[in-house]
């Protein structure tokens, strides 16, 4: 029997946004800037990219940040510049916004999906934490920090693969 995934009103609001944006070409480019510590999602995926707008012939791009200092908004910034003057926009202006602060419910269950296929045990509500190999439960943790702050070090009991799980926040 399949699921039907019920979306998160953080991320049902995001793409709402995007959605209903006069610009929906910037933000397919968009999908095409990635975070830099995690092979291959998007920032739209990861849920950072907040908005897109022109005003007076600049593209302005808000993006909200993981944790306070995070060190991937530099190269997130470049890139997103980067991909745009590649499409010909000239003036581009990103925006680092506070609110609304980010959490894992604005990720997409795109993103949540390709965690796992990464060996990252997605965010759960409930820290309900499942080996992304054998899907078991059985898991104990290692560290509370893995490879980035935002995550921590696990270990199936079962199929004994170590893997990092995305905090929920």
């Amino acid at each position: 029997m399949k699921t039907i995934p019920i979306l998160s009103p953080e991320f049902a609001q995001r793409r709402a946004v995007r959605l209903a944006a006069s610009h929906p070409e910037i933000w397919d480019l968009l999908d095409g800037v990635y975070d830099p510590e995690l092979p291959g999602l998007t920032i739209w995926d990861l849920g950072v990219l907040q908005d897109v707008r022109m005003v007076d012939g600049v593209c302005e791009v808000d993006i909200t940040l993981t944790y306070s200092g995070c060190p991937a908004v530099d190269a997130m910034t470049k890139d997103i510049k980067k991909v745009l003057n590649d499409a010909g926009y000239e003036k581009v202006n990103v925006k680092v916004v506070l609110t609304p602060a980010w959490s894992t419910a604005m990720m997409s269950p795109e993103g949540k999906a390709h965690l796992k296929q990464i060996n990252i045990a997605p965010p759960s509500e409930k820290d309900e934490i499942c080996c992304p190999q054998c899907e078991s439960s059985k898991v104990h943790v290692i560290s509370q920090f893995g490879s980035t702050a935002c995550k921590a070090l696990y270990q199936c009991n079962d199929c004994h693969e170590t893997f990092d799980y995305f905090k929920h926040f």
